[in-house]
């Protein structure tokens, strides 16, 4: 409010001394004028009591004789600094335009200045004698009851707004003060707080959405606390089992067919180990790194049809059948980290599928993207599974992945390359009958 009023009287002040001081000294030359013509155009006036009548009326006029004395009519003005070169000039017959040529100062000591040099003067005759007229409008006079009730209208709307700006700007600062408090907490990791903060503006958007970033924070926070706590338990296992199975090879008694499981049940976990370490090593590149990809365009077909061939293995040995409709389709993007995704997805339908089940592998190329399906007719997944597995670590059957070797890292580092890529994964799955994952990449 002090700025605003500042740059107003400022513009105010240039537009005064730039418009209004010139006309406002015309003003008065003429009123001046029409005094003077009035005084020598009636030799019978009482010249005395018409300048008092004139000054009654509003105006300070300062009257000069021949003989250089001078009579003040109306209120005395605060500075007489009137040269005597001035009253010479005007009773020789020039008129003076003191108004007009005032130094430009500021707007208070321009228009409002109660000087003797802020006047018009023009010369005058009356009874055979010159005079020199000196006029300027009598400010005090001219405020009127309109002015004050004006003046008392601005001032009661200045403390009404004032009022009604504070009692705004606690209403906004409240809510201010509660989100700063609430980020405090956040800082100290406390999500549990809500926010009392009912508004459709901009703030109760703010409080909204610093409400939902709560809510999302406090969901990493316990994302990452599961994720040390089954980091911990996927490598204590297999740790404490070599250690175990360790301590059981130094028997000197032990028979080789023994020492010999033993043996394979270190090497077991060893690669289990190793295949872990390897994952979370990718799934911290991955969430490192916004594009970690090196792409290059390659033969999306041939990548999938290779991925198929080092896994004709177990197909063979479980007896398993693998139907392929692959279209050939030349894809931009990083070559290594979508092998991943086709090993992990063909891994888990091969691992979950019974014993002469049955797979189908699906490429097609579409309109701006293309499509690739991995469908097995094995176990299947019900509601709850489903909508946690591509979390980090989760086993939708904790059991048979412990038997197969399964870290549960594997989808959640697919939708991790996938979305790097700009697609996405999805999952369609009955208990009993099967599931389908659905990979959608756009073409670049």
């Amino acid at each position: 409010m002090i700025t605003s009023a500042l740059i107003a009287f400022l513009a105010v002040n240039t537009y005064y001394h730039q418009q209004l001081k010139g006309q406002n000294d015309e003003k008065n030359m003429t009123i001046a004028k029409s005094i003077a013509s009035f005084i020598e155009s009636d030799e019978k006036l009482d010249l005395k009591n018409y300048l008092e009548t004139q000054s009654a009326v509003g105006y300070k006029l300062y009257v000069v004789n021949e003989q250089r004395k001078a009579t003040m009519y109306g209120e005395a003005f605060r500075v007489e600094n009137l040269s005597d070169k001035v009253i010479d000039q005007v009773l020789s017959g020039e008129v003076y335009h003191g108004m007009g040529n005032l130094p430009s100062e500021t707007f208070v000591t321009g228009f409002f200045s109660n000087e003797l040099a802020n006047t018009v003067g023009v010369p005058f005759e009356s009874n055979g004698e010159t005079y020199a007229l000196f006029l300027r409008p009598d400010i005090k006079m001219l405020f009127t009851e309109v002015h004050y009730i004006l003046g008392g209208m601005v001032l009661i709307m200045a403390i009404i707004s004032l009022l009604a700006m504070l009692v705004v700007a606690k209403m906004l600062i409240d809510p201010i003060t509660e989100l700063t408090a609430a980020t405090k907490k956040v800082g100290e990791e406390q999500f549990s707080g809500t926010l009392d903060i009912n508004r459709r503006d901009e703030i109760g958007q703010l409080a909204k959405s610093f409400q939902l970033m709560t809510i999302k924070l406090s969901e990493n926070d316990r994302i990452r606390k599961e994720f040390i706590s089954d980091v911990s338990h996927d490598f204590q296992s297999p740790l404490l089992n070599i250690k175990g199975y360790a301590e059981l090879l130094l028997d000197d008694n032990l028979t080789e067919v023994s020492r010999k499981n033993y043996t394979t049940v270190i090497q077991s976990e060893t690669e289990r180990l190793s295949s872990l370490t390897k994952q979370l090593l990718l799934l911290t590149s991955l969430d490192q790194l916004a594009s970690p990809l090196e792409k290059k365009t390659f033969d999306l077909d041939m990548q999938l049809k290779e991925t198929v061939r080092k896994f004709r293995w177990l197909l063979e040995e479980k007896e398993m059948t693998l139907e392929m409709d692959i279209e050939d389709v030349r894809f931009t993007g990083d070559p290594a980290f979508l092998d991943k995704v086709w090993e992990n997805l063909l891994s888990n339908a091969l691992k979950y599928t019974a014993n002469g089940g049955e797979i189908e592998v699906v490429l097609t190329e579409e309109p701006g993207h293309v499509k690739v399906l991995v469908k097995d007719h094995g176990i299947g997944m019900d509601e709850e599974e489903l909508g946690r597995i591509f979390d980090r670590f989760y086993r939708a059957d904790n059991s048979r992945t412990q038997e197969t070797g399964g870290t549960g890292l594997g989808l959640s580092i697919a939708q991790q390359v996938v979305k790097l890529h700009g697609g996405t994964i999805d999952v369609i799955s009955q208990k009993g009958e099967g599931t389908t994952f659905i990979v959608v990449l756009p073409k670049l």
